[in-house]
């Protein structure tokens, strides 16, 4: 799948902040966060959707969801942090973590017209050296 940017990713082809890597998934930066701490998990072998996904591998991203929002958490002190599984961007399944510093994160305008900002580079890896601090401890 050489034209997957998730794929591309998870061969080392495309550059990206990772914050959490194993054998079965990435956690990495979203290039378009909603808000700072905004990250993504994708599995590193193709499944074009959600519903694709071998039980291990959406239970390897659900988990490495929950680690994350007790990371967000505790660096933004947000009480919430939301969990989605998407594809309608892209067909590779992925989920987004999402700190919700207001509760309309994930359901405002913004996010729906996508007008959302890409993120400076030198404020993804500084984000991502935070949460990798955080999930290290």
């Amino acid at each position: 799948m050489s034209e997957c940017v998730f794929c591309r990713i998870a061969s080392g082809g495309v550059r990206s902040e990772i914050i959490y890597e194993d054998d079965q998934v990435i956690g990495l930066m979203d290039i378009c966060p909603i808000r700072p701490g905004h990250a993504q998990i994708v599995p590193r072998e193709h499944f074009p959707y959600f519903e694709d996904l071998p039980d291990a591998i959406a239970n390897r991203i659900i988990h490495l969801g929950q680690r994350l929002s007790r990371a967000m958490k505790a660096l933004y002190g947000v009480p919430r942090v939301a969990f989605l599984f998407t594809g309608g961007d892209l067909a590779h399944a992925h989920a987004h973590v999402v700190p919700l510093h207001e509760k309309t994160d994930i359901t405002s305008l913004r996010y729906i017209t996508g007008e959302v900002a890409r993120a400076p580079s030198e404020e993804l890896a500084a984000t991502a050296a935070l949460l990798r601090s955080v999930l290290n401890r």
